[in-house]
């Protein structure tokens, strides 16, 4: 499938002309352009001044570690050799997953950042798809994916389900809204459960970002629950990372189940009420430690 070698040269082509022009207007250079092999869509390969280029507002916050080592390593090759992909946004640049090694560069004064300079805009909303540098976290995952949903909601009228690609899970627009508003929630303990819970709404996304405020309330709310019963079990001596997973495993009504459908609303309500008359007395540190659990969230 796809374009052989020869076929992928450039040809004439209107848009990457325009786009071309506003490079070198810019102080930009044009290196070169060719057809994508697999879709055979044109794109340019280009030289932007680094100043002109940020990330794109809803994605995650560069890691400081990931930074320095992306500096050390670019430092000890002398060459920069991975392109980051770039779209046109308003008269700046936007990576949607470039950042690392952007800021590299820029914390080692380089004035030049190469790019693969994509004309299709919407591009910046395959982050999570897009992203190979270093791997999300479920909280950086659900931040970003909040933020985008917030961002397409102020232009397109399209239902929530129709970006199953670019969001990947309906629970990492719930958990986003919940990790705003909790920074430090243990998220990875309520994941499985919303996976089977928690789908795409078949809103226009305006509306669905609502559903989602109220839908984060409830998970909040029983987290509050929870948090009540870990504080309880410490009290009485037990301890372990995975207190948290162990207590949202017992009140998860549906953990048995072999049904593929719930309802949103009654599953958490019978949460939150197994939370309200869970019985510390009753557990023991055997019990914990035969659970296991999730692993902690990658904070």
């Amino acid at each position: 499938m796809g374009l052989s070698p020869a076929e992928t040269r450039g040809v004439p082509d209107a848009e990457l002309d325009r786009l071309g022009n506003q490079v070198e207007s810019e102080g930009g250079a044009v290196l070169g352009s060719y057809r994508d092999p697999v879709g055979g869509r044109g794109l340019l390969l280009v030289a932007l001044p680094i100043d002109k280029v940020d990330p794109t507002p809803y994605q995650r916050d560069a890691s400081d570690p990931h930074v320095k080592r992306l500096m050390t390593v670019i430092e000890k090759v002398g060459r920069f050799l991975d392109p980051i992909i770039v779209i046109r946004h308003v008269d700046r640049y936007w990576t949607p997953n470039g950042n690392h090694r952007l800021q590299a560069l820029r914390r080692l004064g380089i004035k030049t950042v190469i790019g693969l300079l994509v004309p299709e805009a919407e591009v910046a909303f395959k982050i999570l798809a897009l992203n190979t540098e270093k791997a999300h976290n479920l909280r950086e995952k659900s931040l970003e994916t909040i933020r985008m949903a917030r961002a397409l909601a102020e232009t397109s009228d399209r239902h929530e389900t129709e970006y199953g690609f670019e969001f990947e899970q309906a629970p990492f627009l719930t958990l986003g809204i919940c990790y705003e508003q909790r920074p430090r929630l243990s998220g990875g303990a309520y994941q499985s459960l919303l996976k089977r819970i928690d789908e795409f709404i078949d809103r226009p996304l305006a509306q669905a970002l609502k559903e989602r405020e109220r839908r984060a309330s409830r998970v909040l709310d029983v987290d509050e629950r929870v948090a009540t019963v870990v504080e309880r079990l410490k009290a009485r001596g037990l301890t372990s990372p995975y207190l948290k997973a162990f207590v949202v495993a017992r009140i998860n009504p549906i953990r048995f189940s072999k049904a593929t459908s719930f309802d949103f609303d009654e599953v958490v309500d019978k949460m939150r009420a197994a939370a309200v008359k869970f019985n510390v007395e009753r557990i023991r540190q055997e019990d914990v430690a035969r659970m296991g659990g999730a692993s902690p969230d990658e904070e």
